[in-house]
């Protein structure tokens, strides 16, 4: 049985702070005996970046492959360094394991991170200590149809989105909750999110924040030509569906966490429903998610004073 415990990194390797930020995690994790991981992609990229920028890549030289030595069914965690898109990007390595992901925020908002930079040194410390805790997040499978035939299968963390393939074409959609037809509109789009996705994209086209607590799936219009076109929350055991209009202007797209995507020809239907794979998130605090939204938005609360004891 391998007794290592091993640490996989995924960082932004096109960011100067991101390359510190890893050579710095694995000089410590090794110091405290842990083992980190790499994939042999970001271990090249990583190495072209210090050759170019004249830095020394010994610290490389401790790292083991993702794939070539270790399994992924190996990972104790994995430690993400870089905004929301490279724990996006980590979470897709690691979908098929349970492996809990630990976001550093090196990016703006950061809403999916657990730590900022500044909070680096004792971040890897509490993992080496194993002092953090685990919170599953609902995840969404997608697939594609055609003809009644399945022609694309993927899955989202954040959001699976329909949009239209060329700017001046408005896309014809019909929106289906659990097998019955909602409304038919003209738009750019529709977002079909997780209740983590709706701090993202959702949330910049309209959509309700939904509590990590709550389970549920969003449905939200993007620009749509429409009297009822309000973003809709329903059953996370629901099946929601977008389907391409025959009459429909143009083609789509879908896009799956802004990282997969798939051509919708007309006639095209795109099925969501909730998956049987969650992501895992490690955190380092427990908190309100209300002091989150505060602080990633900076929301103004001044002159908040809380419960009011009465007098006795």
């Amino acid at each position: 049985m391998n007794q290592n415990r091993n640490v996989l990194l995924v960082a932004h390797t096109g960011r100067a702070d991101a390359v510190a930020a890893c050579t710095q995690v694995i000089q410590q994790l090794v110091a405290a005996g842990l083992v980190p991981v790499m994939t042999p992609e970001q271990l090249v990229e990583i190495d072209e970046f210090l050759t170019a920028n004249n830095q020394s890549r010994d610290v490389l030289t401790v790292v083991k492959e993702l794939g070539v030595v270790i399994a992924e069914a190996d990972l104790e965690l994995v430690m993400v360094l870089g905004g929301d898109g490279t724990i996006l990007k980590a979470a897709e390595i690691v979908r098929e394991t349970s492996t809990p992901l630990m976001g550093i925020n090196l990016g703006h908002v950061g809403f999916l991170a657990e730590s900022e930079r500044a909070g680096l040194s004792n971040a890897v410390e509490r993992v080496v200590a194993r002092d953090y805790v685990v919170k599953e997040r609902l995840t969404v499978d997608v697939r594609v149809l055609v003809a009644g035939k399945e022609v694309y299968r993927s899955w989202a963390l954040n959001e699976a989105t329909v949009e239209k393939s060329a700017a001046e074409k408005m896309l014809e959609v019909v929106l289906e909750i659990d097998s019955r037809p909602l409304s038919t509109f003209g738009c750019d789009g529709v977002i079909m999110a997780t209740p983590t996705g709706s701090t993202a994209y959702a949330f910049s086209a309209g959509g309700p924040v939904v509590w990590p607590g709550v389970e549920a799936i969003l449905m939200v219009p993007l620009s749509a030509h429409a009297l009822f076109a309000r973003p809709l929350v329903v059953s996370p055991s629901s099946l929601v569906a977008v389907e391409v209009l025959e009459r429909s202007a143009g083609t789509g797209v879908l896009w799956c966490d802004g990282r997969r995507t798939h051509d919708l020809p007309v006639g095209a239907r795109v099925e969501v429903r909730r998956s049987d794979k969650p992501v895992r998130l490690a955190r380092l605090r427990i908190g309100p998610f209300t002091d989150r939204l505060v602080n990633k938005f900076s929301l103004p609360v001044a002159g908040w004073r809380g419960p009011v004891e009465p007098d006795k």
